[in-house]
């Protein structure tokens, strides 16, 4: 999801919500403790130079149950950084503290709720490391039998 799709829809909300994968929510006391760019400089395995850039977005729950982050709030916020940060209109990646470490997710939106989307890590050169596309089809009735598996085979 992009920065301006997540403005357009804080402007219809009245209330933000966040769901993890697993179903259950982020706490409606979250806070939002930052809000950033993002640039991952980096070379893939196959040795090919690589740039992405996503906007941060980091939420936390403390003790303070009181504590409501208002969509109009948040907007105010996600504003400030693009003109502060120089931010443009990028995917949004959310941190979230797990139980052992700070999750990282993709963001959605499902017409009610923000969606914290699992994310995966890939091979980037898959031609370079050797690794096929897609596993070979075999059929099991065009194998034939190895020689080394006859009883002359010299296989013992």
């Amino acid at each position: 999801m992009k920065l301006s799709q997540v403005k357009s829809v804080l402007k219809e909300l009245e209330t933000i919500a966040f769901q993890l994968p697993n179903g259950s929510f982020v706490p409606s006391h979250f806070h939002v403790t930052e809000i950033g760019k993002i640039t991952k400089h980096f070379i893939d395995c196959g040795g090919t130079e690589r740039k992405e850039e996503v906007v941060n977005f980091q939420l936390w729950s403390a003790n303070d149950y009181n504590h409501r982050l208002h969509p109009e709030k948040l907007i105010s916020i996600i504003e400030l950084s693009e003109k502060t940060l120089q931010i443009d209109d990028l995917e949004i990646e959310v941190e979230y503290q797990g139980k052992e470490t700070i999750g990282k997710y993709g963001l959605d939106f499902d017409g009610r709720n923000f969606l914290l989307t699992s994310k995966i890590t890939a091979c980037l050169a898959l031609d370079a490391c050797g690794i096929p596309a897609e596993k070979p089809k075999v059929k099991l009735s065009t194998l034939q039998e190895e020689s080394c598996c006859t009883p002359d085979g010299n296989c013992c």
